[in-house]
Order: C-alpha cells, then structure tokens, then sequence
C-alpha cells in the first residue's frame, strides 16, 4: 500500500498545532510547530483564507493525519460509521480510536502512531493471547493487548517507556499493567475522551456532499 515518507513535520505546520508524530521530537524545542508556527512553502507566512469547504477539507485532512491513514482507508471508515447507530462523527472518532495501531500507541508502548502502526505490522503484540500484525484491526470492549516477552528487553520499547512519562495518564477507556507490558480495552470512549482539537461535524459534511 502507498505510504508517505516524506518529512511528517510539514504536516503539524500545516494544521498550525502539534499531531504528535515524531514521538520524543513533539516534546523537544527542535519541534516544527514551535519553531516555525506557519505552514510550509513560500507562501507560507501570507495569508490564507480559506472557504467552507476548505475549511471542511482541512479538517478532515487533520485527522486523517494524526491517525496515519490515506484516503480510501479513512473514506471506508466513514462508511462503516454512516451504517453505525448513533451519531456519525462520534462512531467515526471511535472506530479510529479502536485501531490496534492507535491503542498500542495510547498505552504507551511506542512514542508515536506511526512507529506503533511499523511495531505492530512486525508481530510484536498478541491480543487475547493470538499474534496480530494488522494494524487496522478494531479492538472491541475486554480485549488485552500484550507485549511478546522476547520483545519487552528491545530499545524501541524501553525508549516508549520514557516518552510515556511526558505524554501523561493512559486514557480512562483504557487500563495499563506496565509491569506485565499489557493494557485492557475497557469500554468505547465517549466523545468527551478524545481530547485532540477535532471538530468531526465538518468531516461529516464535506462527505455528507
């Protein structure tokens, strides 16, 4: 599948706030965002008036961005949360906090989504006891996400342990047994758990078009 590997700060810049994407960087003074607070290119210090639907755009493209994902892969997940009962931006936010990647990275065990999306994809954690390499798979209430033990001595997670340390508690929706390198998938979160600045009204009516 098609993946970006271009410079991930371009990003934050654009959105004018901080994603969380380079892990221990977001929290440093070399971060983009607070060094260059305007979006990237030559025009990026005029400015920049945007319509409804660039507004609409630019929205979706922000969480489209913080959860790592390319357009047909969020376009499908809009849909499966049209189908859902209830209201649709909140059922999309949590079909996306679902994401194994996404948990992996709340828990704590790796320092930003993208890294957890590579962790995962190399087999490093079993739920329920089975190996899960899927990065998408969606996680439902009582799941346990576990670290394998051949994987728990790697830098990669003793380096996640001290990001975890600045990015705060682990969600309510969610429990971590550090110690045991495993988290429980206690509940959906409700809309008031997901705390980044997302306005998924508008993603509903730019698809809604």
């Amino acid at each position: 599948m098609a993946r970006y590997r271009g410079s991930v700060c371009r990003f934050c810049r654009r959105e004018g706030l901080k994603l969380y994407l380079k892990g221990d960087r977001c929290y440093s003074d070399k971060c983009a965002v607070d060094r260059r607070n305007y979006p990237p290119g030559q025009h990026g210090q005029g400015r920049i008036k945007y319509s409804d639907y660039g507004v609409q755009l630019r929205e979706k493209q922000k969480v489209k961005r913080i959860y790592g994902m390319l357009e047909r892969q969020f376009r499908l997940t809009f849909e499966e949360a049209e189908r859902m009962k209830g209201v649709t931006g909140t059922s999309l936010l949590q079909l996306l906090e679902r994401r194994l990647d996404n948990v992996v990275y709340r828990l704590g065990f790796a320092r930003s989504r993208n890294e957890a999306r590579i962790l995962v994809r190399h087999a490093h954690f079993r739920v329920n006891g089975r190996p899960v390499n899927v990065p998408s798979f969606s996680l439902s209430p009582g799941d346990v996400i576990a670290l394998k033990d051949r994987s728990r001595k790697s830098p990669v997670f003793q380096a996640a342990l001290e990001t975890r340390s600045r990015r705060g508690d682990v969600p309510r929706w969610l429990e971590l047994s550090a110690d045991r390198w495993e988290g429980v998938f206690k509940e959906l979160p409700a809309r008031e758990d997901i705390t980044m600045p997302i306005e998924e009204q508008m993603i509903v009516e730019l698809y809604s078009k």
